[in-house]
């Protein structure tokens, strides 16, 4: 463990006045390592399935070879139910101290994700936005955005050149602004342009670039704005993340942590984002073609 209680409490003061906070090398050294390990061998699990895959809550987002001229994993969901390494990370010691100072002692988590950008899989950028926009049923939280907090580790480096997140300070005072809701709603199909910020009151200016290095945690809520460019180098670049929400005031999630104490998975997932988790729970193929 790297993280000390100081350093989650400057965290939090930052995240409370800026909507988002940057903890360096929370995790080091061979627990780095571990976590490239196990990062290299899920992307490989799902280059396994011809396109995007789900089994309860574990998913697999698949661009296919027929559209892309190559397989390229994108996204993986809820892995640690894949993976004893994930899901003892999930609601590991360090996850605890980060989250204590902004979240209380229970805790649940409501997504788990890891996000490669692949050199060439060309749909690797995600226009600006707000998390909000994913949390469709929200009468299942009391206090959705004050109750929520994103996690990201840097698992590759993490680069402007290779789509590092960027974010927007102060944002998450301005309320839910809608941006990129138009159309399809699509995230990663175009740019955002710098008319649309200014639109939004936002100063293209002002837009800050987290470049990491591998073990370093950014932070940011529900109504930050944040998105990337799309990874225009030859490095992959493989990003985690984890929502993390107050268990008093969500119905919804996985718990991490009740009482301060870690809580593994059950015998069967729980209700997180994906309304329809318990009307199709068994392993299925997934044909959207939301990149169309």
């Amino acid at each position: 463990m790297t993280i000390t209680t100081q350093q989650a409490r400057d965290a939090a003061e930052q995240y409370r006045e800026e909507g988002f906070a940057l903890v360096r090398q929370f995790i080091d050294g061979d627990a780095l390592n571990r976590l490239k390990t196990e990062t290299d061998r899920i992307y490989q699990a799902g280059l396994e399935h011809p396109r995007t895959w789900r089994h309860g809550n574990l998913s697999f987002e698949i661009l296919p070879e027929a559209d892309f001229g190559s397989r390229y994993v994108i996204q993986a969901y809820w892995m640690s139910w894949m993976s004893e390494y994930f899901e003892a990370f999930r609601r590991s010691e360090s996850y605890r101290i980060l989250l204590e100072p902004i979240l209380g002692k229970n805790i649940k988590q409501v997504a788990q994700q890891i996000h490669w950008k692949p050199p060439g899989a060309g749909l690797t950028g995600y226009r600006f936005h707000q998390d909000l926009r994913f949390r469709e049923a929200r009468d299942a939280y009391v206090d959705i955005a004050g109750s929520t907090v994103n996690t990201g580790l840097a698992i590759d480096p993490s680069t402007l050149e290779n789509g590092c997140l960027q974010v927007v300070p102060g944002s998450h005072k301005l309320g839910y602004i809608g941006l990129s809701d138009e159309g399809d709603g699509q995230i990663m199909k175009g740019l955002t342009a710098e008319e649309e910020l200014r639109a939004k009151g936002i100063d293209p200016a002002s837009v800050v670039p987290l470049e990491m290095q591998p073990g370093d945690m950014a932070l940011w809520g529900l109504l930050t704005v944040h998105g990337s460019l799309p990874n225009e180098s030859q490095q992959d670049r493989a990003f985690a993340i984890s929502s993390y929400v107050r268990a008093e005031n969500s119905d919804r999630g996985e718990w991490a942590f009740r009482n301060g104490t870690s809580i593994p998975l059950g015998a069967t997932p729980q209700l997180c984002k994906w309304e329809q988790l318990h009307e199709r729970p068994e392993p299925h193929y997934v044909d959207d073609k939301w990149y169309a």
